[in-house]
């Protein structure tokens, strides 16, 4: 049985004994402690009501994890808002639709069908920062309850969320619903067998795209790993190619991660998922500052023409917004701390490397449902076949490998020590040390697991041959460090 705890909230594998696997007992404790937080997150007056919204994916899980978390908010006098079988963005959204005041989701996301977890989100719908997640991990260690009387008990709704979340992605600005009807598009839909299966074809319907279903019934049964990789998607290339489809889709359990599939039955990549959407929309910003004749920065108003994604990912995001004049940013690792900057930056567009596309004018957190609207607006406009497309963005491939050490006490001077030998290029130490070789467009980011005495190491290149060069010789410097 495993249990993690984090800044972002509490995931594990279902059963087994308290505090070692996700039980009824750490649900209700984790849940209390939500409450207890959030009542003095936001201060209110006697007899204002609290409200939380309650979503979940279609995990085996699913219900029992939603019993107790709507049971325990109840008990702690705090009125439910149950959005049933929601995604990740719809759950966030659902926040402010209903002008809540919280919401848990009930997600592992990724993970396989034995794991469940609760992220919680606050009253912009976004999740909590490292402080206020922290605060609720101490309070969760306490062993102190008091709960509300039967007069002050929390109310119950029931609330689908859905068609708000299609209308809203529907109603963006840069989402041309009319292009894509025209475009007649056939695709094939891969939703795990969760959430994906109800919204996806539903927005697809939505924007005159002809869609074929796989995998799309929310039973929980996961008909393979859940991750959207490569790996984990043969199926949908075969469908995509015997179907004669212009393009695949998948997305993970809880549809905030997005992956596509070309026409031929080839990998979109997950890291260029991103790399599209902002190209399409910077595209957009040029050619509005030329028609109008004004700066990019008037353009992007009330944003500014920026991209942020984490240190992990694709230096492709940053050659397509510098080719139409934007400014890139990068982020630790972690969609908090990428919301966080974006924020800061008013960035237009934003993410990570695995799928995540994070749009601020619709809101700030992951979302497949805005990714795709978005992707397929910019097909409809460049009028090519999904494998062509790829061809016209920058060719990188990320190689990713791992230092194993006996004492977790050698990160640290093995990271101290790698940069003084690479002093002499760009630095980056915001999140492990990343460093940039800009006269080779190559890069190399060293990130220390918080559970194991590992470094994780990403490099990208232009091939894989050369992204793995590139990680060996500085596996090799690591090594002699600690000889």
């Amino acid at each position: 049985m495993t249990l993690i705890k984090s800044i972002s909230g509490i995931r594990g594998t279902i059963g087994g004994n308290p505090g070692e696997g996700l039980t009824p007992v750490d649900i209700v404790k984790f849940t209390y402690a939500y409450c207890e937080k959030l009542r003095e997150r936001r201060p209110k007056a006697s007899g204002e009501r609290y409200k939380v919204v309650v979503g979940k994916d279609a995990r085996l899980s699913g219900e029992m994890v939603e019993n107790l978390v709507t049971g325990t908010l109840i008990g702690c006098g705090i009125d439910v808002v149950k959005a049933g079988f929601a995604s990740t963005p719809t759950t966030e959204l659902a926040v402010r639709f209903c002008g809540a005041d919280g919401g848990i989701i009930l997600t592992a996301s990724h993970n396989p069908r034995q794991w469940n977890a609760l992220k919680l989100l606050n009253e912009n719908g976004e999740f909590l920062s490292a402080a206020e997640g922290q605060a609720i991990l101490d309070c969760a260690e306490q062993e102190h309850f008091d709960f509300a009387p039967v007069d002050e008990l929390g109310q119950v709704e029931e609330r689908d969320f859905t068609d708000e979340h299609i209308d809203s992605v529907l109603a963006l600005e840069a989402v041309d619903a009319e292009a894509v009807r025209e475009a007649r598009f056939k695709v094939v839909v891969d939703a795990v067998n969760s959430v994906g299966g109800i919204i996806m074809p539903r927005l697809l319907e939505r924007l005159g795209v002809e869609c074929i279903e796989l995998n799309c019934n929310p039973t929980g049964e996961f008909a393979h790993n859940p991750e959207p990789l490569p790996k984990n998607l043969e199926e949908l290339s075969r469908t995509v190619v015997s179907e004669k489809a212009d393009l695949g889709i998948s997305v993970d359990p809880d549809v905030d991660r997005l992956a596509f599939i070309c026409e031929n039955g080839e990998p979109f990549v997950e890291e260029y998922t991103l790399v599209s959407v902002a190209d399409y929309l910077f595209e957009r910003l040029a050619q509005k500052a030329e028609r109008e004749g004004i700066s990019l920065e008037e353009a992007a108003a009330p944003y500014k023409p920026v991209s942020c994604s984490n240190l992990s990912s694709s230096r492709a995001l940053r050659d397509v917004t510098e080719k139409w004049g934007g400014r890139y940013v990068a982020a630790a690792v972690g969609e908090v701390n990428v919301t966080t900057k974006m924020h800061s930056e008013a960035a237009l567009i934003g993410g990570e490397g695995n799928g995540g596309v994070i749009y601020p004018a619709s809101h700030y957190g992951r979302d497949a449902m805005t990714g795709v609207a978005l992707f397929l607006s910019n097909l409809a406009h460049k009028k090519m076949s999904v494998s062509a497309l790829k061809a016209t963005y920058p060719q990188y491939v990320i190689a990713k490998n791992r230092i194993d050490l006996s004492d977790t006490a050698l990160i640290d001077r093995i990271l101290d020590e790698l940069k003084k030998v690479y002093a002499s290029e760009d630095i980056n130490d915001i999140d492990g040390v990343k460093i940039s070789f800009e006269s080779k467009k190559q890069w190399v980011h060293l990130r220390k697991s918080n559970t194991e005495p590992i470094i994780r190491i990403y490099a990208e290149a232009a091939t894989g041959e050369e992204a793995d060069a590139l990680a060996r010789e500085v596996i090799a410097v690591a090594e002699k460090i600690i000889r």
